[in-house]
């Protein structure tokens, strides 16, 4: 869905609240993980399950949700024994690729796994 271009508006040096919006919408746990897994492609349940690791299938589930609630993934229900449902990143859901490759290029140089403790 393409959004019209609006005018930036000077906030007196207060952060944007759409930018604060997105950012804990990102920041949230796994979302990133769920995310950067559906950028190479669609990905049923089980197999983002697997490849999210450490995250539980409730809390993946929730995530998957509040995703397709704003619009960065699409849920694709497949009819027919068995009933198959697909996971993928909408258009919108693809533009965060630039910032997920960022942050990666960001964490391999800034971040050890000691910090992590």
């Amino acid at each position: 869905m393409e959004r019209p271009q609006e005018r930036v508006v000077d906030l007196g040096g207060q952060l944007c609240p759409r930018f604060q919006l997105a950012a804990e919408l990102v920041g949230k746990r796994w979302t990133g993980a769920i995310v950067q897994t559906l950028i190479s492609g669609p990905c049923r349940f089980n197999e983002l399950l697997a490849r999210v690791t450490g995250v539980s299938d409730r809390l993946l589930s929730e995530r998957l949700r509040e995703l397709e609630g704003v619009g960065i993934v699409k849920r694709e229900v497949s009819s027919g024994p068995p009933v198959r449902v697909t996971y993928e990143l909408t258009c919108s859901g693809h533009e965060l690729e630039p910032v997920v490759r960022a942050l990666e290029q960001w964490a391999e140089r800034w971040i050890t796994l000691e910090s992590l403790g």
